[in-house]
């Protein structure tokens, strides 16, 4: 049974999280991005309940969650506090920290830092700092791809993709065959689902927009751009604990190419490629990356 709470951290910011599974039993944290919220995993908090506590938070700006004025309270070091703090308000340490998409580039940086609160790490389709600056930078196929982020930060981003029932946002997932029956995973966007993404959307689009306005990696729109000229301290990118990435393979945002040379950065690495798969992975094949998840725990 998955129950709502809200988490309290100690620097003032509430997250309104999903949560399952015994008190006291190891503790699995799984990290949404965008645009989706907690209740993405409820599948996944489900299968893990009877041996782990399972938490999902919706990250600040989500949801019910704590939403902050502004673009800098949405910059990596106040993201990775709020998970360190998740961490700790649940036990000493997490069995394994599941991340998506946005949730991944966070939960990337929180295994680099703060290595001594998790086992291990499992990310699914979502790029590493380091590999991500280096195809924005140098790869005009990823720069056309991540395109969208530098629309996303345009200040009328909020009304465009609220506009005629967030029509936009729709597109992201139609494009991948979210809404295609015909598809092998496709036709998973049903009506009740949809329902959920508009509960959530409904609640404002500012706070997950001012993850893309906040951070420089996005594609480079002049030579001058923060994307060429960051410098990323190898203490922060080299992520020490184990790593098991999980990456559908016909993402069209997030091609395979981000998995190259991964290696130099994580020295304890598994990679599973799932031909087929988008971006959505977690909808379409939920028994898959139920089992990789399973897989990664056993290592």
């Amino acid at each position: 049974m998955i129950e709502t709470r809200d988490v309290v951290l100690p620097h003032g910011v509430t997250l309104s999280c999903r949560v399952a599974g015994p008190e006291g039993a190891p503790v699995l944290v799984f990290v949404h991005g965008f645009p989706e919220a907690a209740f993405v995993w409820d599948g996944l908090l489900a299968h893990f309940a009877g041996r782990y506590r399972c938490v999902a938070p919706n990250l600040r700006g989500y949801e019910r969650s704590t939403t902050p004025a502004g673009v800098e309270p949405y910059r990596a070091k106040h993201l990775v506090a709020d998970l360190r703090a998740l961490v700790l308000a649940f036990g000493s340490r997490a069995a394994a920290v599941v991340a998506h998409d946005w949730g991944g580039a966070v939960a990337w940086t929180f295994a680099a830092t703060c290595p001594d609160l998790l086992e291990r790490l499992v990310i699914v389709n979502s790029p590493h700092p380091a590999v991500f600056q280096r195809e924005l930078v140098n790869n005009p196929a990823q720069q056309a791809a991540s395109a969208y982020m530098n629309d996303f930060c345009e200040p009328d981003a909020e009304h465009r993709l609220q506009a005629d029932d967030f029509a936009q946002l729709w597109t992201l997932f139609a494009g991948m065959g979210a809404t295609d029956t015909s598809r092998p995973g496709g036709g998973w966007m049903t009506e009740a689902v949809r329902d959920q993404y508009r509960a959530v959307w409904s609640a404002g689009l500012t706070g997950p927009l001012n993850y893309y306005r906040a951070s420089p990696l996005r594609p480079p729109t002049a030579p001058g751009s923060a994307v060429r000229t960051l410098t990323l301290a190898a203490e922060a990118v080299t992520v020490r604990v184990p790593v098991h990435v999980v990456w559908g393979e016909a993402d069209t945002a997030l091609p395979p190419s981000l998995l190259d040379g991964l290696e130099a950065f994580v020295p304890q690495l598994t990679i599973a490629r799932v031909p087929g798969a988008t971006h959505w992975i977690v909808h379409e094949q939920p028994a898959r990356v139920a089992a990789e998840i399973e897989a990664a725990l056993a290592a």
